[in-house]
């Protein structure tokens, strides 16, 4: 398995460049990032997708997760590492993509770009990828806010997807 490897952008969010390997994610610059990409998906008669992590993944080992997603590889854009990122997944393919936040994440030296995918396929259709997801069950607004108020699901994703989960109260 080849490295993995990111384009570096400076704090304005320009590509300067430079790239990076994963494995040395902890030693990125000072005033350098890289791009991360999430990805809330949503069924066409709006349920959500939430997979289970694989116990063995670091970080959050078995966690919850109402997204996918990972680091956008060196070449990508945003958008495109979070097309690959859903397919690696979940085995669903992305139509349009319509970006619901994008935050810098304190420490991580990462800026996220979260998105919204809308899915039209049958809920068994889902293909998890050995080594990064051990389950999944679609889930209706309630029942997913039910579980983020409960902790149940990954809560360092919930503010990027706040804005668009508020629009739904009504």
């Amino acid at each position: 398995m080849s490295a993995e490897i990111w384009d570096l952008y400076d704090e304005q969010g320009n590509k300067t460049g430079e790239t990076w390997e994963r494995s040395r994610a902890g030693e990125i610059p000072e005033g350098r990032c890289h791009i991360v990409c999430d990805i809330l998906i949503r069924h066409r008669d709006g349920d959500f997708l939430l997979t289970r992590r694989d116990p063995n993944k670091k970080p959050y080992p078995g966690c919850l997760e109402a997204s996918a997603g990972g680091s956008a590889l060196a070449g990508e854009t945003a958008e495109e590492g979070a097309r690959r990122e859903m397919k690696e997944e979940t085995g669903l393919e992305a139509g349009p993509l319509e970006q619901i936040s994008v935050t810098h994440w304190p420490g991580s030296k990462s800026v996220i770009y979260a998105y919204l995918a809308v899915v039209d396929c049958a809920k068994d259709a889902v293909v998890l990828q050995e080594g990064e997801t051990v389950d999944y069950m679609w889930v209706d607004y309630p029942t997913l806010m039910k579980l983020i108020t409960e902790d149940e699901v990954l809560q360092v994703q919930y503010p990027r997807y706040k804005p668009y989960l508020d629009q739904l109260k009504s």
